[in-house]
């Protein structure tokens, strides 16, 4: 079976509801430059310690770099020095959307927009972090813009 992805999967959330900001494929890859198509419609990664965000301290909000929903905020931002931008939280729980990844041969936990279906990142969990959660949601700068408050 082929790797899920954005791409792959159309224009419909994993319960069959649509999402609200869908696109075409065509119209994605106009709307986006190619290092972000890679990212938020294949699934890809950008390269550890590269984006803008992995050490941004700034204070506000983080949105969906393809459709400009809210995600994360910076409150729930910290240094986890895994070389992206972390989060222990995402601003609401229906920001969302958590999906099984085993692309590489291990259980990992896939992080997509719940409004227009952008691959983010994975969240992990019990890794020891001193935060709320114990949770990193380690997403990727490209996936993402940023909105000082």
């Amino acid at each position: 079976m082929a790797h899920s992805t954005p791409a792959s999967d159309g224009p419909e959330r994993p319960d069959g509801t649509a999402y609200p900001r869908a696109r075409s494929e065509a119209e994605w890859r106009e709307e986006l430059a190619p290092d972000e198509y890679r990212v938020l419609r294949a699934g890809g990664t950008e390269a550890p310690f590269t984006g803008a965000y992995t050490d941004n301290h700034d204070v506000g909000v983080y949105r969906c770099r393809a459709c400009r929903a809210e995600l994360f905020r910076s409150d729930a931002k910290f240094d986890s020095h895994c070389g992206w931008p972390s989060f222990f939280t995402p601003l609401a729980g229906d920001s969302v959307i958590l999906l099984e990844d085993t692309s590489l041969g291990m259980m990992r936990t896939e992080v997509r927009c719940a409004s227009c279906g952008g691959h983010l990142g994975h969240v992990f969990t019990g890794e020891g972090y001193a935060t709320p959660t114990d949770q990193r949601y380690c997403i990727n700068s490209v996936s993402l813009t940023f909105e000082p408050t």
